[in-house]
C-alpha cells in the first residue's frame, strides 16, 4: 500500500464554541482565584501581541486545532508520548466547553510530564547523547532533574541548588559538572548558554565580534568555578563529590593576567559576601541583580511549546539578536517572576492560547513567517518521543540493559537506546528536518516497526482479532492508536477496501499493513 497524505478539514463551530465558552469560564475562575485571575489577562495579553503583530503583516492567523490535533499535541508537548486509544475516545466524546483546560491541568500534573521535561532537560544539559561511558552521569542527571520537577521546584531555587551542589544522595549535579571536567571555561560556557541564555563562550579567546562580551568577561565568569575539584578522582567507582578550595584563579590565555569573578553584565562581587564562589554565583543568579535567567527561562518553555522561541536561537538572547516580539518578551518575562518561577504554571498559561492551539493547516497561499506564529509550527519528534510513541502503540515495557538490573527505566534500556542512537538527528531546532536514509529505514523497517506491525507479535493487532470487532471497529482503533484521531472518510474507505480482501482468519494480515502506513506517515512522526 502507499503512504497517504491526510487533509483534515477544521469544523468552523468546533472553533467558535471553544472561542465563545471558554472566556466566560476562565472570568468565572478570576473572580475567585488570583493566580487563574492572573493567568487569564496573560493569556489576552498573549494572544493581543500575537494578533498585533499579524495585523500588521496583513495576515489572518489560521482557525483552532480540531480535537484530534490539539490531542496529540498536548500529549507530545506535555508527556513526551501520544495518547492511549481510551485516551483519545474520552477526550473526543467529552461536550464539556472547559475540555481543553482541564486535559492540560491533568497532563501537567501526571508522572508523565516531570519525566518528559527531565528527559528534555537531561539532553540540554548532556547534549553529546547517550552511550554506555556516560551511562551514570545520564542516568545521575536525569533522576536529580525528574525530582525537582515532581516537586515542581521554582525555577530559579533549582538552578541555585545546581551551582552549590557538593555530594550526598542527589549526585545529578556533581556528575553534571564531570561530565564537563570541572573545567572553568566549560562549565562557563554550558550554564550561560543553558540558563542565561549566552553564548558568551565566543569570547573566550578574543572579545565577541559581535556582542558586548569582552574576554574578560569570560573568564570572570569563568573564575566563579575555578577552585572547584573532585578529591576522589583517583577512584572512579566512587560516588561523585565536589569540594570547593579557598585557591584557584583564571588567567587569560598565553598570559599571565589573573581574572578576579565577575558576574555577566559587569558587576563584581563584594568582597565581604559570605561564602564559596559558587555560592556567590548561586546568590546572583536567583537575585533580582540578574536580568538573564528570568528571560532565557521563559524563552525556552515558549520554545518548547511552539517550536522556537521570541528570542531565537534560544541561547543567544545578545543585543544583536532581538525578540521578534519585544513587548510580549518583557510581560512574559515579568509574568515568569511574578508567578514565582513556575515552570508548571507557565506551561498552563502557554498552552491555554488561542496561538499554542491553532491548526497547524495553513491555506493561505503567502506563507506566513515562522516567527509571527500564524498557525502551529510542524516540529519533529524527538528519537525519544517517536520510540515511547511507539512503545505505547506496542504496549511494551523497558527491559533491562545489564544482566541483573531490574528493568523499567527507559533509559538503561538497551532497545531504545540503539534506535534512538540511530534516529538522532543533529538540527539545532525542532523545526529542522534533518532525517537521512539510515532514520528512514530504521522507522521503515526496523525492529521496532517490524514488531509493532507484524500480525503474530502485534499486541494492538493480537487485540483486534476477536470476532466481536467489526471491520470499522479494528480501523478507527488503529487510526486513534498511532494519529489520536478519527479516520477520515477517504481513509476509512480505502482502509475497508483493503481489510476486505482478507478471509476472517487473515485479517490481522490485513490490519498489520495499515497499521504499518500509518506507522511510516509524516502525521505520526511529526508533532504539529
Amino acid at each position: 500500500m502507499k503512504s497517504i497524505v491526510l487533509n483534515r478539514q477544521l469544523l468552523p463551530a468546533v472553533a467558535l464554541l471553544l472561542a465563545t465558552c471558554v472566556a466566560p469560564l476562565l472570568l468565572a475562575d478570576e473572580e475567585q482565584d488570583p493566580v487563574a485571575a492572573a493567568r487569564a489577562a496573560m493569556i489576552r495579553k498573549i494572544d493581543e501581541r500575537i494578533n498585533e503583530r499579524l495585523a500588521l503583516a496583513k495576515l489572518q492567523p489560521a482557525e483552532l486545532s480540531d480535537d484530534g490535533e490539539f490531542l496529540r499535541r498536548v500529549y507530545l508537548d506535555l508527556t513526551g508520548v501520544v495518547p492511549r486509544v481510551s485516551e483519545v475516545r474520552e477526550f473526543l466524546a467529552d461536550k464539556r466547553p472547559d475540555k481543553r483546560a482541564r486535559l492540560i491541568d491533568k497532563l501537567l500534573d501526571s508522572p508523565a510530564h516531570a519525566t518528559h521535561l527531565a528527559n528534555t532537560w537531561r539532553n540540554i544539559m548532556l547534549p553529546g547523547g547517550l552511550n554506555i561511558e556516560q551511562i551514570q552521569n545520564v542516568v545521575g542527571v536525569q533522576n536529580w532533574l525528574r525530582a525537582r520537577f515532581v516537586d515542581n521546584l521554582r525555577y530559579d531555587n533549582m538552578v541555585s541548588e545546581l551551582l552549590v551542589a557538593t555530594e550526598g544522595d542527589d549526585v545529578g549535579p556533581a556528575l553534571y559538572y564531570t561530565s564537563l571536567d570541572l573545567a572553568p571555561e566549560k562549565l562557563a560556557g554550558s550554564t550561560a548558554r543553558i540558563f542565561l541564555g549566552l553564548q558568551i563562550e565566543c569570547a573566550e579567546c578574543h572579545d565577541h565580534p559581535h556582542d558586548k562580551w569582552k574576554q574578560t568577561d569570560f573568564w570572570g565568569y569563568a573564575a566563579f568555578f575555578a577552585q572547584l575539584q573532585r578529591p576522589d578522582v583517583a577512584n572512579p567507582g566512587a560516588r561523585a563529590r565536589l569540594v570547593d578550595l579557598s585557591t584557584g584563579d583564571v588567567k587569560l590565555p598565553n598570559s599571565e593576567t589573573v581574572v578576579g569573578t565577575k558576574y555577566p553584565g559587569g558587576a563584581i562581587p563584594d568582597s565581604k559576601e559570605a561564602g564559596s564562589r559558587r555560592v556567590q554565583l548561586a546568590i546572583w543568579m536567583a537575585s533580582r541583580d540578574n536580568p538573564y535567567l528570568p528571560r532565557a527561562g521563559a524563552n525556552r518553555v515558549w520554545a518548547h511549546l511552539f517550536g522556537r522561541g521570541l528570542v531565537e536561537p534560544v541561547d543567544d538572547l545578545g543585543p544583536q539578536n532581538p525578540p521578534s516580539h519585544p513587548e510580549l518578551f518583557e510581560e512574559l518575562t515579568t509574568y515568569f517572576v511574578e508567578t514565582g518561577f513556575d515552570l508548571r504554571e507557565l506551561f498552563r498559561t502557554l498552552a491555554n492560547t488561542q496561538a499554542y492551539q491553532r491548526t497547524s493547516v495553513w491555506t493561505a497561499e503567502k506563507a506566513a513567517p515562522p516567527e509571527l506564529y500564524a498557525h502551529a509550527a510542524v516540529k519533529t519528534l524527538t528519537a525519544e518521543q517517536l520510540y515511547d510513541s511507539l512503545n505505547r502503540v506496542l504496549s511494551r515495557k523497558p527491559q533491562a540493559m545489564f544482566p541483573g538490573q531490574l528493568a523499567g527505566s527507559p533509559l538503561l534500556d538497551p532497545q531504545r537506546q540503539a534506535f534512538i542512537g540511530k534516529m538522532q538527528s543533529a538540527a539545532r531546532s525542532p523545526l529542522d528536518y534533518q532525517a537521512g536514509i539510515l532514520q528512514a529505514l530504521t522507522q521503515m523497517n526496523g525492529a521496532d516497526i517490524a514488531e509493532a506491525t507484524d500480525s503474530q507479535r502485534s499486541p494492538l493487532v493480537g487485540a483486534l482479532e476477536a470476532p466481536i470487532f467489526a471491520d470499522m471497529d479494528r480501523i478507527k482503533a488503529v487510526v486513534m492508536a498511532t494519529l489520536s484521531r478519527q479516520p477520515s472518510e477517504e481513509e476509512m474507505s480505502l482502509f475497508t477496501a483493503h481489510l476486505g480482501k482478507y478471509s476472517p482468519s487473515e485479517k490481522q494480515k490485513g490490519l498489520s499493513d495499515i497499521l504499518w502506513v500509518l506507522l511510516n506517515t509524516a502525521e505520526f512522526s511529526l508533532n504539529h
